[in-house]
C-alpha cells in the first residue's frame, strides 16, 4: 500500500503575483529534508505538496520525513494518507486495510469526503457514506459520532488520485524561510531568545545568531549550552551561523569606572552597537531581541529606549508583549525550555547591580558611557569575534 505525506498550504494561498517565489522556497526545504530520509517525489498541485517515497528505504522512513514536514513554515496542516484509484471500490478496499491502524484506542469515527475532481461520479456524502460503511464492516465495534467524533477519516478526491486519511495535523504555519529577509538574533541562553527567534523565523527570516560570553567569568559550558540551543533551532531553520564576542574586558572596564546601578543598562549598549555591527557584517538589516516589556529592569520602556538608541539598526522584538508563561509555553513547544534552564551564567549575570536603574534618562546615561573609551573597548571586543555554522543534518 502507498503511502504520502500531504501538505497544506496555509497563508500563501493569499499571496498574489508572488506567490510562485514563496512556492520555491516551501519546495526547495521540503527536498532539502526529503534527501536525508531517502528518495522521494516532490511535487505540488491544487495549493497542496506531495511528497511521496520511490524506493523501499525511503518508505521505511516516510514516518520520520512526516514528523520533519511538520516543522517546515508554510504549511497549515499535513498528514499521512494512503493512495487509492479513483474507484468508489478501491477506496472502500484501502480503507478497510489502512484506516483501522489508525482507529486504535478510538470509540468513535466520522467520515467526511472532499471532491476536488468533480467528475467524480458520487457526491461527497455518498463517498462518506461509503467508506464509513467499509470501516465499519472490519471493525463493528466503532460508533459513528458526527459531532464530536475521536477520529474524523477524510477520503480526498484529487486531480490523479484519492487519498485517505485519518485527519490531518497542524503543521508550522508562517510563511517559508528566506521570504522575509535576514535577522541577527541576539541569542543569551535563556529561555526568551529562542522564542523571539523562532518567531521571526516563522515570519520567513533567515536568522543568524550573536552570543556574548566574559570568560572566565562565564564558562565554556555555557557557550557550550548556546550552541546546543542554536542546534535545536536548526530543527526549523535547517542551519544557524553562531558569531560569539567576548565582552569581559567591556564588564571590567564598566564595572571599574561607572556608577553600579548603570551596569546593565551601558552592558546592553555595548551589545547593541557590536551586535548591530555583526548585523551589517552578514547583510542582516534588523536585530531580533527576545525582550518582553517589564519582565526585567533592563526591560522597563526607558530601559528599553535607552538600549535601542545605540543600535545602529531596527530591532525587533517578537516577545515584547508576551508574558513569561506565554514564552514557557512556545519554549517547550519548540523544545528548547529544558536547554534554556540549565544553571550555567550567561554574560548578564556578571557583575548585576544590587539596584538598577530601572527609569534611566538617557542623557545621564551617556555621562556614565563617557568615563569609558567606548571606541577602543568595542574594536577589541570585534577584534575577539569568532564564528561557527550549526547545521541540522551533517553532510
Amino acid at each position: 500500500m502507498r503511502e504520502v505525506i500531504l501538505c497544506k498550504y496555509g497563508e500563501i494561498i493569499l499571496k498574489g503575483a508572488n506567490k510562485a517565489t514563496f512556492e520555491s522556497k516551501l519546495l526547495k526545504e521540503v527536498r532539502r529534508r526529503a534527501k536525508h530520509f531517502g528518495n522521494y517525489s516532490v511535487r505540488y498541485m491544487q495549493s497542496t505538496v506531495y511528497v511521496e517515497p520511490l524506493d523501499e528505504d525511503a518508505d521505511f522512513n516516510v514516518s520520520e520525513l512526516y514528523e520533519q514536514v511538520k516543522k517546515i513554515f508554510g504549511f497549515a496542516g499535513v498528514c499521512l494518507a494512503a493512495v487509492c484509484e479513483k474507484d468508489i471500490g478501491d477506496i472502500c478496499r484501502v480503507a478497510a486495510e489502512y484506516i483501522p491502524q489508525k482507529l486504535r484506542g478510538a470509540a468513535t469515527f466520522r467520515a467526511e469526503a472532499k471532491r476536488s475532481d468533480k467528475s467524480f461520479p458520487l457526491p461527497s456524502p455518498e463517498i462518506a457514506a461509503e467508506v464509513g460503511g467499509a470501516i465499519l464492516d472490519v471493525m463493528p465495534s466503532l460508533k459513528v459520532d458526527l459531532d464530536h467524533p475521536d477520529v474524523t477519516v477524510r477520503v480526498e478526491i484529487r486531480d490523479k488520485f484519492a487519498y485517505i486519511h485519518a485527519g490531518q495535523e497542524p503543521g508550522a504555519g508562517g510563511i517559508p524561510m528566506g521570504t522575509g529577509g535576514r535577522g541577527m538574533l541576539l541569542l543569551s541562553g535563556g529561555i526568551d531568545s529562542p522564542v523571539a527567534g523562532y518567531m521571526m523565523m516563522k515570519r520567513g527570516l533567515i536568522v543568524d545568531a550573536v552570543h556574548f560570553e566574559s570568560f572566565p567569568y562565564t564558562s565554556e559550558l555555557a557557550r557550550d549550552k548556546v550552541m546546543r540551543l542554536a542546534k535545536l533551532m536548526t530543527e526549523y531553520s535547517g542551519r544557524m551561523r553562531v558569531h560569539v564576542i567576548s565582552l569581559t574586558e567591556i564588564q571590567e572596564a564598566i564595572r571599574d569606572n561607572c556608577e553600579e546601578e548603570y551596569f546593565t543598562l551601558l552592558l546592553r549598549r555595548f551589545m547593541m552597537r557590536l551586535a548591530s555591527r555583526c548585523a551589517e557584517s552578514v547583510s542582516c538589516p534588523v536585530l531580533i531581541t527576545g525582550e518582553s516589556l517589564g519582565q526585567v529592569a533592563s526591560q522597563t520602556l526607558k530601559a528599553i529606549c535607552v538600549t535601542e538608541d545605540a543600535a545602529g539598526v531596527p530591532v525587533f522584538r517578537p516577545c515584547i508583549g508576551l508574558d513569561k508563561e506565554e514564552i514557557v509555553r512556545t519554549a517547550r513547544k519548540i523544545n528548547t525550555f529544558d536547554t534554556s534552564i540549565e544553571p550555567y551564567e550567561d554574560c548578564c549575570t556578571v557583575f548585576t547591580p544590587r539596584h538598577p536603574k530601572t527609569r534611566p534618562e538617557l542623557d545621564r546615561v551617556i555621562e556614565e558611557e563617557k568615563k569609558l573609551d567606548v571606541s577602543a573597548l568595542e574594536e577589541r571586543a570585534w577584534e575577539s569575534r569568532y564564528s561557527t555554522v550549526i547545521k541540522q543534518f551533517e553532510d
